[in-house]
């Protein structure tokens, strides 16, 4: 069948391609462009069947409308124009071209050498190049209620399900996978409010990792970033909205991981999928010149203070709500998103686009607020209704526990809601997002375990990475079969875990700690699609996995460890008590010399809640964070009339029940533990 395109339609309101009653509409953002072809392919998407010229053109968008085509045509975009690299532009009509509202992919990207190769050469790229699906979406899918994520879970979706022995082969490392009761039992039953998916957006490995046999395993070079990776969904958008409705079924929320700062085209010399063919010089940030900006360290950096850029970051957002029902997402090296030619801005205009939009104001939004760029560190500086990772509670903590000097002062400000950094603007402890160990980095079992980064599997000879990691290794690097170096290690993940739970402000914890994951030292495993990655189920560690879900019951029923107010020492409930006091082993508030004591390894917050309601008491409850080497004699301070204090948690014992403290209160805090005590009524 021979297919007409007119513009008959106009200018239409959605970019892409979009069915319509007799015919489909195409319409692509380009300034530049001499020419813009759309490509149709047949069924298989292996033969170019008909090449037609886009007709309209108006306020930088070029249209069409093509009658009698139907959902499930396979397409692509050629353009034409310029190539001139000083002024940034790079068309080339041999390059096929993803249309960037593209929904869904019939195959993965591939990188081959003939998607960089140079314009002169005229080679045709079409056959490494997947073709976008036409697509008919259902735009129905209901969010759940907005609310402020309090255990937040970063899930790597193909290493989460590859290696679980209860999850049916053919749908491991897939969404789909994340439908099965088995994990989704799992996740349930560690108290988790809101799950994080690693990136889900169809991606390019970079040129270097073909070249070293290796793929980008986490997903951060995307290309397209409406359609998910046919990797992760072979059957679409569908698959990503039944993973959604699967954890919305056990009241849990999804955010997306979104890498709205580049593309996978990297650099100058790299290919030309999509953006640098239909108008580099618009869609990429540019320096003078004419080379492009890598504020991001992958080689391109969007230009989101552009119109047409932030209509396209906008349109995404809202695409996975309407269609999926995703409740919120986390930006990538989000200082780019508030980027122009100045520098960062929190009034810049995606970011106030987004907390404009009706249907995204109300979603959950988690700012990875650093990039690599001038001025490139602006935590603290987004504005609502942003929540941010915290980069300072990691390293303060961990310097903490590795016994680090003079660090009893930054845990104490991390541990009270970071109000340094968050206490502008009305904001509350919650919009930082505490953490210990995320994706980028050591596993937190390897925190304990390592000093240095062992990443020679990455063929960059051990310089990619974060070189300053905290760790530490309990006297052997690396693995070891040692009883009491495992017992240590351990015992010191346990004290991790309990300091994150009994912190102000959001958490969240990287899918797999809880049951003991390793890399084996790599700190950076993002090109590691392999048991590096996946999780090991076979060995999950199931009384580590119990002991985060009891710290979970703990900070949810108790307001006294997780009530989402600053601690500042200020009086509460009418002046009965402060909010948080900061005791000494004898009880008593501790003083400047112990405040400034480098060698103090020992630091106790009592913490006081007034009561949630009527019939309900005020709570109070004692915390003590012993990271010396040595057991430590303390006596918590009196008791009010007719209570008793109750040792409710210790890291270092997990299976040891509740018991009371005897009367004089008197009781050892074991070395590298934390011990959690609450205040009940009885003699």
């Amino acid at each position: 069948m021979t297919f007409q395109i007119t513009p008959e339609r106009g200018l239409p309101k959605r970019l892409g391609a979009k069915p319509k009653k007799g015919g489909v509409e195409f319409a692509v953002a380009s300034v530049n462009a001499d020419r813009i072809d759309l490509c149709l392919f047949d069924e298989t998407g292996t033969h170019e069947v008909q090449r037609l010229p886009l007709p309209g053109a108006a306020d930088g968008v070029r249209f069409g409308f093509v009658p009698g085509l139907k959902a499930g045509a396979r397409y692509g975009l050629r353009a034409d124009g310029p190539f001139d690299p000083a002024a940034g532009h790079r068309f080339d009509p041999s390059k096929l071209l993803v249309d960037p509202y593209a929904v869904r992919l019939d195959r993965p990207f591939v990188y081959h050498p003939w998607l960089a190769a140079p314009r002169r050469l005229g080679l045709d790229s079409a056959p490494f190049v997947p073709r976008a699906l036409v697509t008919r979406l259902d735009s129905k899918a209901e969010a759940l209620a907005f609310k402020t994520p309090g255990f937040v879970y970063e899930l790597h979706v193909r290493g989460f399900s590859q290696r679980h022995p209860a999850v049916p082969a053919p749908l491991r490392g897939t969404l789909a996978a994340l439908c099965e009761p088995a994990l989704l039992d799992h996740v349930a039953g560690l108290g988790v409010d809101t799950v994080e998916l690693m990136p889900c957006a169809a991606w390019i490995d970079e040129k270097h990792l073909t070249e070293l046999g290796l793929t980008n395993a986490w997903g951060y070079n995307p290309v397209t970033h409406m359609a998910p990776d046919p990797r992760l969904a072979p059957g679409g958008i569908a698959d990503l909205r039944r993973a959604v409705e699967a954890f919305h079924a056990h009241g849990i929320r999804v955010l997306l991981d979104v890498v709205l700062n580049h593309s996978g085209e990297g650099p100058a010399e790299g290919p030309t999928v999509s953006y640098r063919g239909l108008d580099n010089a618009l869609y990429y940030r540019h320096a003078e010149d004419g080379s492009l900006v890598n504020d991001t360290g992958t080689g391109n950096t969007f230009a989101c203070d552009r119109a047409p850029v932030v209509r396209l970051f906008v349109d995404t957002l809202r695409h996975f709500v309407e269609s999926c029902g995703v409740d919120g997402f986390r930006y990538d090296l989000a200082p780019v998103l508030g980027r122009s030619a100045e520098g960062f801005s929190p009034e810049a205009p995606l970011l106030k686009a987004i907390a404009a939009d009706p249907l995204l104001r109300g979603r959950i939004h988690v700012a990875e607020s650093w990039d690599i760029g001038p001025g490139g560190y602006q935590v603290g500086r987004f504005p609502p209704p942003f929540f941010e990772w915290q980069d300072r509670f990691r390293d303060d903590v961990r310097r903490y526990w590795r016994g680090d000097r003079d660090a009893v002062r930054s845990l104490a400000t991390r541990l009270a809601g970071s109000e340094d950094i968050f206490g502008g603007n009305g904001r509350r402890p919650s919009a930082g997002v505490n953490m210990i160990a995320p994706h980028d980095g050591f596993a937190l079992a390897d925190l304990t375990a390592h000093v240095d980064k062992h990443n020679l599997a990455n063929g960059e000879g051990n310089r990619d990475g974060h070189g300053e990691n905290f760790g530490w290794n309990n006297g052997v690097e690396g693995k070891s079969d040692d009883p009491a170096v495992i017992a240590a290690r351990r015992s010191d993940v346990r004290a991790l875990l309990a300091t994150l739970f009994v912190a102000r402000g959001s958490l969240m914890i990287v899918a797999g700690d809880e049951i003991g994951r390793s890399q084996n030292g790599n700190n950076n495993a993002y090109c590691q699609d392999n048991d590096t990655l996946w999780l090991d189920w076979q060995n999950a560690d199931a009384g580590l996995a119990a002991f985060v879900a009891r710290l979970a019951r703990l900070r949810r029923d108790h307001p006294a460890l997780s009530a989402d107010r600053f601690l500042t020492g200020g009086a509460v409930d009418g002046g009965a008590l402060a909010d948080v006091a900061w005791l000494s082993e004898a009880g008593e508030p501790m003083g400047e010399a112990e405040w400034h004591d480098p060698a103090r390894h020992l630091l106790a917050m009592a913490l006081y809640a007034p009561r949630r309601a009527e019939d309900e008491e005020s709570e109070r409850a004692i915390v003590y964070l012993n990271a010396g080497r040595s057991d430590v004699a303390a006596t918590p301070p009196p008791p009010r009339p007719g209570h008793r204090f109750r040792l409710e948690l210790r890291s270092d014992d997990p299976q040891a029940p509740p018991s009371k403290l005897p009367r004089s209160g008197a009781f050892t805090v074991p070395a590298r533990s934390v011990c959690v005590l609450f205040e009940e009524t009885g003699g």
